[in-house]
């Protein structure tokens, strides 16, 4: 047994393919297929039904499935402490952001990653913060970026800047500033629910429920362009993180609105299980996309 195989038998649990599995590993069908029936042979277990469509995970197989996720993270972990100590940024990293992040920071992070650091293997996953607070704890994902603070005890985090939040809409007599006490009363359109940046918006503005819509059209937003376009339709307002506004044309940039008192604002943060933590890469990459930040905005940060 080794911890190729066991990275095998992840692979193929996770693909539900043989096939996929391969290639995800960068290895033949044959290959990996003689290696996980030798590893079944070994622990006298049948791990996968090759005869379901997709391939199925034996009662049996998922207890083996959980262990090997542990023994490969562990393995991982000592390998990065090892790295670390030579100071090098190599392997793959999975990293996890939330959407309301995403959109605007990969533009920023993501060629400058992979041209200094070639030997390092990104692999980036878009999910919400519930999905992503779960697979760091599976071990399905090394690193998160979201939105802080959060509500688990056993999840680190470690701040790398503060993002400005900016007002976007159309006030009455084409008013351009508003008080946060006035907040409350508009029409401001919000990403749908399980988007923390909505849960932030609500306790910011101190929000109520209301109706932004009329009573026979309901629209459950995911993306800020649709929050946008929404606002030029029916008016009101929506609020954008600082980075996602540097990005807008110059048209949009004119229907900003100035807050009169007070600043609307949201943590970023690197998210990480403790148990399966990479350190030298969490500490590097706090680093790099702190300073990649603050050449785009002048926004506070920690690294």
């Amino acid at each position: 047994m080794n911890i190729q195989q066991l990275e095998y038998i992840l692979a193929v649990d996770q693909f539900k393919s043989f096939s996929k599995a391969a290639d995800y590993c960068h290895v033949t069908q044959a290959t990996l297929s003689a290696m996980v029936k030798k590893l079944e042979e070994e622990l006298d277990i049948v791990i996968f039904d090759r005869k379901a469509s997709p391939i199925a995970t034996t009662e049996n197989g998922r207890e083996i499935l959980l262990q090997a996720q542990k023994v490969v993270a562990h393995a991982n972990t000592l390998l990065s402490s090892s790295k670390a100590i030579n100071q090098k940024m190599e392997g793959r990293v999975k990293l996890g952001i939330i959407p309301t992040i995403a959109t605007s920071i990969l533009p920023i992070i993501l060629k400058h990653l992979v041209e200094k650091y070639p030997s390092l293997s990104l692999e980036i996953y878009e999910v919400t913060t519930n999905q992503l607070k779960k697979d760091l704890r599976e071990g399905k994902l090394d690193l998160g970026l979201l939105s802080t603070p959060i509500a688990s005890v056993d999840l680190e985090t470690q701040l790398l800047y503060v993002e400005d939040l900016f007002l976007y809409g159309h006030l009455p007599k084409q008013s351009k500033s508003i008080r946060k006490s006035e907040l409350a009363k508009q029409r401001i359109f919000l990403l749908q629910e399980g988007h923390c940046l909505r849960d932030q918006v609500i306790q910011l503005c101190e929000l109520k429920k209301q109706k932004a819509l009329p009573a026979n059209l309901t629209v459950e937003s995911n993306t800020f362009e649709t929050l946008l376009n929404l606002v030029d339709s029916f008016q009101g307002m929506t609020v954008l993180p600082a980075l996602y506004v540097a990005q807008l044309g110059e048209q949009r940039k004119q229907n900003m609105l100035q807050l009169e008192d007070g600043k609307l604002a949201r943590e970023v943060s690197l998210c990480y299980y403790r148990p399966y933590a990479k350190w030298n890469i969490i500490n590097r990459l706090a680093e790099e996309i702190t300073a990649e930040v603050k050449k785009q905005l002048n926004v506070s940060g920690k690294s």
